[in-house]
């Protein structure tokens, strides 16, 4: 940093600025900001006896301090020195990289806008930010990933009490975040949405009663306990946009028009077309993506079809080989679909 003195042509005042140059990789130029604006030399002189050497020196402390800043840290450790017992002082540095993601999505300031009003005293977005480091690096429950907060730099200063609280605020915000996500996501990545899929899975849960969400369903690990379905909506390149939750005991075909429905309009998606597997292949599935003018392409059962449909797909004629045993062939055909009406007819 050095003093830049700039002298007007037509006032012939001069005008006194501290000034940083450095050299830019992407014009591969030289190129100037300005650190700190002084103001007019006449006037300065009114306050400082020699103001260029004043603010010569002033540079000079500020490119000083730069330079600590950005010099090498040498750690000194004494050859006798022990660790104490019990003591844990391995630390991951690989968050970083997450970290970053993590405020370049504006996690934090959604999570303290959020907050700025309520009664809680603990900090939802330190909470947050353990939970999702942890859940990358060291997948495991909420009391085993706060037992394991010191294997971070940061400084959690919250109890698992307050984890467990401060579900309730994520809960509260869940729908709100995940549209914050999508909209940072399309800025900062240019998320692609010309093809999302959809699929259904659930989670069981290892207790004794159901609840209202918590119900036994038809379990994808065939397990008696109860269960909670959910829809995952993914971008093109498989990255995640939205889910909803279902009562387990909910079926697979019926969550694709209440989540279809919301997340078209509430995320400003273009045509939709769905791939699903059997368990989403219903007539009213199927007039609802039609009437939405959006695609499907759905699995359809050979067995479970009529004679010409079975004789079409065992005759050889008209198969196309793609190599590896794979063959496909197509056709254009009228298919018949029961939908149910306001009246619950078919």
């Amino acid at each position: 940093m050095y003093l830049r003195k700039a002298t007007n042509k037509k006032t012939g005042r001069t005008y006194l600025s501290i000034v940083h140059n450095y050299w830019d990789k992407n014009t591969k130029t030289t190129r100037s900001i300005t650190v700190k604006s002084l103001g007019y030399l006449d006037k300065l002189e009114k306050e400082y006896d020699d103001p260029i050497g004043f603010f010569t020196n002033e540079a000079k402390k500020l490119e000083e301090e730069r330079l600590s800043e950005n010099s090498p840290l040498t750690f000194t450790i004494a050859k006798n020195e022990l660790i104490l017992a019990n003591s844990f002082n391995r630390k991951n540095f690989g968050y970083a990289a997450l970290s970053k993601i993590y405020h370049e999505l504006d996690v934090d300031t959604f999570l303290r806008n959020r907050q700025r009003h309520s009664k809680e005293k603990y900090d939802a977005n330190a909470i947050m930010k353990l939970l999702v480091f942890s859940r990358l690096l060291y997948p495991a429950s909420k009391k085993k990933t706060y037992e394991n907060r010191d294997i971070f730099f940061e400084k959690f200063n919250f109890s698992l009490d307050d984890i467990y609280r401060c579900l309730t605020l994520f809960n509260k915000h869940s729908d709100a975040l995940q549209l914050w996500l999508h909209e940072h996501i399309k800025s900062q990545y240019n998320r692609n949405t010309d093809l999302v899929y959809y699929d259904v899975t659930n989670y069981y849960f290892e207790i004794d009663e159901q609840d209202d969400l918590r119900k036994k369903g038809v379990s994808k690990e065939h397990r008696p306990d109860p269960i909670v379905q959910m829809g995952l909506f993914m971008d093109t390149n498989g990255i995640p946009i939205t889910y909803k939750l279902f009562p387990g005991n909910t079926p697979d075909k019926t969550t694709l028009i209440p989540s279809l429905s919301g997340i078209q309009r509430e995320y400003s998606l273009g045509r939709i077309i769905v791939v699903a597997d059997r368990g989403l292949t219903t007539g009213d599935n199927i007039w609802y993506i039609l009437s939405a003018k959006n695609g499907y392409v759905l699995s359809y059962s050979v067995r479970g079809a009529d004679k010409n449909f079975q004789k079409y797909v065992l005759d050889e004629n008209g198969y196309v080989s793609k190599g590896d045993g794979f063959k496909i062939k197509s056709r254009l055909y009228p298919r018949e679909i029961q939908v149910t009406a306001t009246n619950g007819k078919r």
